[in-house]
Formats: structure tokens, C-alpha cells, sequence
């Protein structure tokens, strides 16, 4: 697997442009960009999208991950509408942490260095090393968040993007 070394993401609508190069950090229109150092789940904004799937069993299953954090007593969870967005609003400190399954490696690619630059973590929603070809993710600012979100969800099933079609 090859490495990440470099990231841009441009939202139009806010004029906002994210960059990473590996090694050099992570910038908005130029700003040095710095990820929140929450650690306590309570204190935590977190976001996630439905993602592509919409039957009974996969809805039920999205729901009771939002539950769970829930009972955990997360501060909030959101759902703005934009994988990319999402995760920048991660790099950027303004949420804490993202959770999805069923987004695309173009989804995650960019945005994984430009997290990993401002000081995140992004990962598998296994817990292992994320796998871009997976279509699932964990970013958060901080390992701890990361992992304590991996423990409470449950897998939703895609197929991968580098499955090949017989």
C-alpha cells in the first residue's frame, strides 16, 4: 500500500481551501489547521453520514451506532451532508471526531493527510490501520476518541472499491 504525501480539498460554497503535504502540516487558505485534543466522549462533537444503503437492516444498524454513542453521554452527533466537509471540520478541531461506513476511497484520501498533519488519527472502523480501498473510517483528534468510537459500532457491510467485478 502506498503512503499518503499529499492532500487538497476545496469546498466552494465557503471559499475553503484544505491542504496537507506529508511532513509540512495541514493548512486552510494558508492557516495552520490543528485538531482537537478531546479525549473525554461527554465534551465530544461528533459527526457521521447515512451513507449509501438505505435498507431496513442497515438503518437499524446505523441507528444503533448513533444510540450508543448517545448512551455514552456524547455532547452531540451530527449529520451535515458532506463526507469531505465532515472530516475537515475534524482537521480543523471544529468536531472531534467522524465515524462512516459506505464512503469512497475518493472520500477519505485527501482528507486522511490533512487530519493526519493537523495532529489526528484516522483509521479502519476495525481499529487497525485504515484501509482506503475499505469504504469505511474512524478520524478523530485524538487515538483515545478514536478508539473508544471504534468499540461502540457495529460494521455495516460495502463492497469494497477495488473489488473486482467477475
Amino acid at each position: 500500500m502506498h503512503s499518503l504525501v499529499f492532500g487538497v480539498i476545496y469546498h466552494c460554497f465557503d471559499e475553503t481551501l484544505y491542504t496537507a503535504r506529508k511532513g509540512h502540516g495541514a493548512f486552510c487558505n494558508g492557516l495552520r489547521l490543528q485538531v482537537s485534543k478531546e479525549k473525554d466522549v461527554s465534551k465530544a462533537l461528533i459527526l457521521t453520514e447515512i451513507g449509501a444503503k438505505r435498507d431496513p437492516e442497515t438503518l437499524k444498524i446505523f441507528s444503533g451506532n448513533i444510540e450508543k454513542l448517545l448512551k455514552a453521554h456524547a455532547h452531540g452527533i451530527r449529520v451535515i451532508g458532506s463526507s469531505t466537509l465532515a472530516l475537515c471540520q475534524v482537521a480543523s478541531g471544529a468536531a472531534d471526531a467522524y465515524y462512516q461506513f459506505g464512503l469512497h476511497c475518493w472520500d477519505i484520501a485527501a482528507a486522511a493527510i490533512i487530519i493526519r498533519e493537523a495532529g489526528g488519527s484516522v483509521v479502519d472502523t476495525s481499529g487497525g490501520p485504515l484501509d482506503l480501498m475499505s469504504r469505511r473510517v474512524v478520524a478523530a483528534g485524538t487515538m483515545e476518541m478514536a478508539t473508544y468510537i471504534v468499540q461502540q459500532l457495529q460494521e455495516i457491510d460495502y463492497e469494497r472499491d477495488d473489488h473486482q467485478a467477475h
